[in-house]
């Protein structure tokens, strides 16, 4: 990195300062620490900006400074170095809020070792806790988006009958325990038999930006789920369309047109004489189309007596959203979660010896 002197590595701002055109390079030197930083509390982050849906909405609500780290450092010099206007308190204050994070996972530790090319994001609005709260965990925050891990049996949304424990209202309330003014908006769901990842936006204009892009912009959405018996096939694809009847009951047709188009592909992970655990891949997302395409399979899901399960060996459905990987509707960067395979379902192959793919 160019910009070294005698006073020790160079710290380069993008910043709104006067004398400097907005998005351009300032230079700065400072000791022990050399990062690049571009703060996003300022439209000084906007290089080349350009009115459209994505820059607007980040213009409105970016609160976040991306530091990028050029020399092994310890988190807490780190920052002093990078933020020579904040005080030791105020960054200890960051840290324990959980608004400090490296690349894209909170960190409270101070002496957390950061190595070159890792990215330091400061998020200057309150976040959330990453803790388990009463059925679900909150995964990734930044000012446009939530993601959360949801514990089955936990609708996603409010129904006619429930509109009190649901994933939306338990996140909705505590986002305005953090600032009464926060909202947050929908954006798909899980079956409330299920678990596993789930998205939120954090305004209208972000919802909107997900919504409209959701076919181009999500670029994983994988399952983890265990069916009745031992399939045949290794893995396969399963297509045909979905429609409602008049019970309000999802069910398949293979009559072109006659509904929506349905793909589902599927791969063998682990199997044994009673069960199979299959990774499951969505072409698209339809309403419990996961569950109807393994029936289909003619191997319905463990637990899912609505799609013909027998059994419920594990005391819920074996459906865990496990990952989720998409472009961020505003920065455009490509973001990935994934959770681990609940245990429950490995269970039920480490006492039969199950075979791995």
């Amino acid at each position: 990195m160019k910009g070294f002197n005698e006073t020790g590595p160079a710290v380069y701002r993008w910043n709104d300062m006067s004398g400097h055109r907005k998005g351009s390079p300032q230079f700065i030197p400072y000791k022990k620490v050399a990062v690049l930083i571009q703060d996003t509390t300022t439209t000084g982050n906007m290089e080349n900006y350009m009115p459209g849906p994505r820059n607007d909405v980040r213009k409105k609500a970016a609160k976040q400074t991306l530091l990028k780290v050029t020399e092994p450092a310890e988190l807490m010099q780190f920052l002093i170095a990078a933020l020579p206007e904040k005080s030791r308190s105020t960054i200890k204050s960051l840290l324990a809020h959980h608004q400090v994070s490296v690349d894209d996972k909170a960190v409270t530790q101070f002496n957390h070792l950061l190595k070159p090319g890792q990215q330091v994001t400061v998020t200057w609005t309150k976040v959330l806790q990453r803790d388990r709260q009463k059925g679900l965990k909150i995964v990734y925050e930044d000012p446009f988006i939530i993601v959360i891990e949801k514990q089955p049996g936990l609708l996603s949304i409010a129904t006619e009958k429930e509109n009190e424990r649901t994933a939306y209202r338990m996140l909705s309330d505590q986002v305005k325990r953090m600032d009464p003014k926060s909202r947050i908006f929908v954006v798909h769901r899980l079956d409330r038999e299920a678990s596993g990842l789930m998205m939120f936006a954090k305004s209208k204009d972000v919802q909107r930006l997900l919504q409209d892009a959701w076919q181009k912009d999500i670029l994983e959405r994988s399952y983890a789920v265990v069916v009745e018996g031992r399939t045949r096939e290794e893995q396969g694809t399963i297509a045909s369309w979905l429609k409602q009847n008049r019970a309000h009951v999802m069910y398949s047709t293979q009559t072109p047109g006659e509904g929506q188009k349905a793909v589902t592909h599927y791969k063998m992970l682990m199997r044994n004489e009673d069960y199979t655990l299959l990774e499951v891949k969505l072409e698209t997302g339809r309403k419990n189309q996961i569950r109807i395409h393994m029936k289909d399979l003619g191997h319905s899901i463990v637990g899912d007596k609505k799609y013909g399960s027998t059994e419920k060996p594990i005391g819920r459905l074996a459906l865990h959203a496990r990952v989720l990987a998409f472009r961020h509707p505003v920065t455009g960067k490509t973001l990935r979660f994934e959770t681990p395979i609940p245990r429950e379902f490995l269970r039920l192959f480490g006492e039969k010896r199950g075979k791995q793919a």
